[in-house]
């Protein structure tokens, strides 16, 4: 009973990584507001049963929770859940953000909706609830709050230009946001997760194919990986994360698949070149391929038969 006495928002909280750390807060003592409100995997549409039945769930094993169907999308379905929380259970001492909604197009392809869409449930969805929850959490001087970040904006995913700025943005948010309150006691930290959910089954096998051929991504995976990659994989780690014994781990982003956790490396320089006064550009040519960018290769490079200005002819065969 790690959080007995202790109160948690669980935004996406009706299926997937979401419930699995719903319930397992709930098992360690947490009363929970379940948050879900039971959209479609491209956000349309509303459904209560999803956040219902995981409060279901929660209190026949002997927990509290209360449901929330609020959209993150809006500033005032953020203030919404986090005001239940405290108006329910007197405090709010845990945000997880798991909330999200996928809409892949090729960039050239997207539409402003599908951009904003995803934005606003991603990255926007998660300011939307850490403002209210800062807030408080600042006055009481304590409390962890996790955020969803994802591969597709830590290394990148073709199709994915909405999803991956969004969580791009996100582990950029973390780390403002534990600097931001970490000398009131909270945490900010964020999971990279690998699993089997909705969310992964919505892409289809033949994108993860091509995007496989480019060297964006590994293959799909098997359904033996898969089986071993759950949400309840993901969920200890990220549960790990607001309990008192992780009070010195801040701003920092894991990745966890299965029973894999790693730490992800944080964007230091890399490699360097410097002189006394401004680089011409000749010198620039010469040393940023042969030396800043040695041995780093290029995530996507065009076809060998695609005439490109610049690169080296290819040998005849």
């Amino acid at each position: 009973m790690r959080f007995e006495g202790r109160n948690a928002v669980v935004t996406g909280a009706g299926r997937g990584i979401g419930r699995a750390v719903a319930l397992m807060l709930a098992k360690e003592g947490a009363k929970v507001v379940v948050n879900d409100p039971g959209v479609s995997m491209d956000g349309a549409g509303h459904d209560d049963g999803p956040a219902d039945q995981v409060v279901d769930e929660i209190e026949k094993d002997g927990g509290a929770a209360v449901a929330n169907y609020d959209s993150v999308a809006t500033a005032d379905g953020g203030e919404k859940m986090i005001g239940q929380c405290v108006e329910s259970f007197g405090s709010v001492d845990i945000l997880i953000n798991v909330a999200g909604i996928l809409r892949d197009r090729m960039i050239f392809n997207m539409s402003e909706q599908e951009w904003d869409d995803v934005y606003n449930v991603h990255l926007k969805g998660h300011f939307n609830t850490i403002k209210p929850a800062s807030q408080l959490m600042r006055q009481q001087r304590g409390g962890r709050i996790v955020n969803f970040s994802s591969i597709s904006g830590l290394r990148g995913n073709s199709g994915q230009g909405n999803y991956g700025a969004a969580k791009a943005g996100i582990a950029g948010l973390t780390r403002v946001v534990a600097r931001d309150l970490g000398r009131y006691g909270v945490t900010c930290n964020a999971i990279a997760p690998g699993a089997a959910t909705r969310m992964t089954a919505a892409v289809p096998d033949a994108a993860r194919q091509v995007r496989a051929k480019r060297g964006m991504v590994a293959p799909p995976p098997s359904s033996q990986m898969m089986a071993e990659r759950t949400p309840e994989h993901v969920a200890p780690m990220t549960v790990w994360l607001c309990t008192d014994a992780a009070w010195n781990v801040n701003g920092k982003i894991f990745h966890v698949a299965g029973g894999d956790v790693s730490l992800a490396h944080e964007e230091n320089v890399l490699t360097q070149i410097e002189k006394d006064g401004r680089w011409e550009i000749s010198e620039l040519a010469q040393l940023v391929p042969n030396r800043l960018l040695a041995e780093i290769r290029n995530p996507a490079p065009p076809p060998k038969d695609l005439e490109i200005p610049g690169r080296p002819a290819q040998p005849a065969r």
